[in-house]
């Protein structure tokens, strides 16, 4: 489920689609995000007390299933190019959360391994 937030932004079917298009993407990559609950936060940044340009941030959150608690912000100028540097981010944190994983669970198996070596030499003094 991809739930889309604006924030001191005005509410745009545009940018709406854009944000599904990205994220359905990634979707098709990591087919596990299907189950997971996916909030993205389009928001204006601009203060009233600092004269400068206007700033777009996009926040993108997965809350639930396997990649629970990954969060990419990215601002830039445009609010477009912000999407598409989350985006990008965004698949390179999922590439390395499975990779993670994946040592992780080799650890695992290496620890297993040398815990049932030892425990046969032990056995056989």
């Amino acid at each position: 489920m991809i739930l889309v937030k604006f924030k001191n932004l005005d509410k745009s079917e545009l940018a709406r689609d854009a944000v599904h298009n990205r994220i359905e993407g990634l979707i098709e990559k990591f087919g596990d995000l299907k189950d997971s609950r996916i909030m993205v936060t389009l928001e204006m940044i601009n203060s009233p007390q600092q004269a400068g340009p206007d700033l777009f941030r996009v926040k993108l959150y997965v809350a639930g299933g396997r990649y629970s608690g990954i969060t990419v912000i990215k601002s830039d100028a445009n609010l477009y190019v912000a999407l598409a540097e989350v985006a990008e981010h965004m698949l390179e944190a999922l590439n390395r959360f499975g990779d993670r994983v994946r040592v992780k669970e080799r650890k695992k198996a290496r620890d297993i391994t040398n815990k049932l070596i030892q425990q046969a030499l032990l056995s056989k003094s």
